[in-house]
């Protein structure tokens, strides 16, 4: 259940009831791929660095090691060793970025592992069963995430496709919720928003899911290429047609600029690989801009990455160590970094519902803003 606290504008501050726990919103997502945070960041880290929810990666976990594996052990929350919200997407996106190795009909999608190339079906009824098979608090509706430089035609059918999985997809939830061997009898459905950058396409399908009474929705397909003024007219236009009441989440997206943005539109959930990635390229986020550790400048910087963080990379080491430690290949330079951009996005977010709670989204917004974009 989604209880919306209060609204500055159109940025909402809401709190997301789960069986696993309360989600306070805006919220990003730390990015698990396949039950793991990349960087050797451990689920005790995770409780450190202030994460309130774990993404992990349909595709990638029925590949490897099989979601009849997770459900034998217990399910995704028991295997990883997590006790708070997890959420997982369909494996649309995976059809999406492999489209070398793929065919989509009508019934679903058939493709080759990327890792050993055996032959997959992946359609909504295949997707709902592995995400309940993984048990995890929030799944993701199966959907198509066109390129967007398709074509106009093809967008509208495969939004139409989608629109159709998207039905599946909820029957077929009900009838495993309803199951005596199902883990989580209350795993929810979150329906996925798509149409490229065709607004009336966006808009029309909005309105077609938000009479579906699902538990969230999301805005897929804007991270794939589109102009941040593109995506952000998107959100404009479509965010609107979406149940207030209910949470809404952008998938993908993005950088903290991205994020304070799409708060703006009313934007509620966000997941990216960003933090965890540039992280581990010792590409590290504060307040005053980006920093390439990597660069000479701080081979005796003896300060943290940022004065007054309270991440565990700040609080005991230096920029001098971090950076040896990442030139030197140690593993635990990657950790560092990584421990410390989820901790910054993560300490983002409780600014952005503080300040959104105060009635003052908008200057805290443009504060943000004139730091974040800085180039150290």
């Amino acid at each position: 259940m989604y209880q919306l606290i209060t609204r500055d504008g159109r940025a909402k501050r809401g709190r997301f009831h789960t069986v696993h726990g309360v989600i306070e919103t805006p919220v990003f997502m730390n990015v698990g791929t396949a039950a793991a945070i990349k960087g050797a960041v451990s689920t005790d880290d995770l409780q450190q660095i202030k994460t309130q929810v774990e993404l992990s990666n349909t595709y990638h976990l029925h590949v490897r090691p099989g979601d009849e594996v997770i459900k034998k052990l217990g399910g995704l929350h028991k295997f990883m060793v997590w006790d708070k919200p997890i959420l997982t997407d369909s494996g649309g996106f995976q059809v999406f970025s492999l489209a070398g190795l793929r065919k989509i009909k009508e019934e679903g999608v058939y493709f080759n592992s990327h890792i050993d190339g055996r032959k997959i079906f992946m359609g909504p009824e295949e997707s709902m069963q592995i995400q309940s098979n993984l048990a995890s608090t929030i799944a993701m509706a199966f959907d198509e995430c066109p390129s967007s430089v398709t074509t106009r035609e093809y967008i509208q059918n495969s939004v139409d496709r989608t629109t159709r999985w998207l039905a599946r997809c909820k029957t077929e939830m009900a009838r495993l919720n309803e199951l005596p061997e199902t883990i989580n009898k209350k795993q929810m459905l979150f329906g996925i928003n798509q149409g490229g950058i065709y607004e009336d396409i966006r808009i029309e399908h909005a309105k077609q899911i938000a009479q579906m009474n699902l538990d969230g929705y999301a805005v897929g397909g804007l991270a794939v290429g589109e102009s941040h003024e593109d995506m952000y007219h998107i959100l404009d236009a479509v965010v609107p047609h979406l149940p207030v009441e209910k949470p809404t989440y952008l998938m993908g997206v993005g950088t903290p600029a991205n994020i304070l943005e799409a708060v703006d539109r009313g934007v509620d959930f966000f997941d990216c690989v960003y933090p965890s990635r540039n992280g581990r390229h010792g590409h590290v986020y504060t307040n005053h801009g980006k920093m390439n550790l990597f660069n000479a400048r701080f081979e005796l910087d003896e300060s943290p990455i940022e004065e007054g963080c309270q991440c565990p990379a700040c609080k005991s080491y230096s920029r001098a160590y971090i950076r040896h430690l990442l030139k030197a290949k140690e593993m635990l330079g990657m950790r560092l970094c990584v421990l410390h951009n989820l901790y910054f996005y993560n300490t983002m977010m409780e600014e952005i519902r503080e300040a959104i709670e105060a009635g003052e989204y908008q200057s805290y917004k443009k504060q943000k803003l004139a730091g974040v974009l800085g180039e150290k």
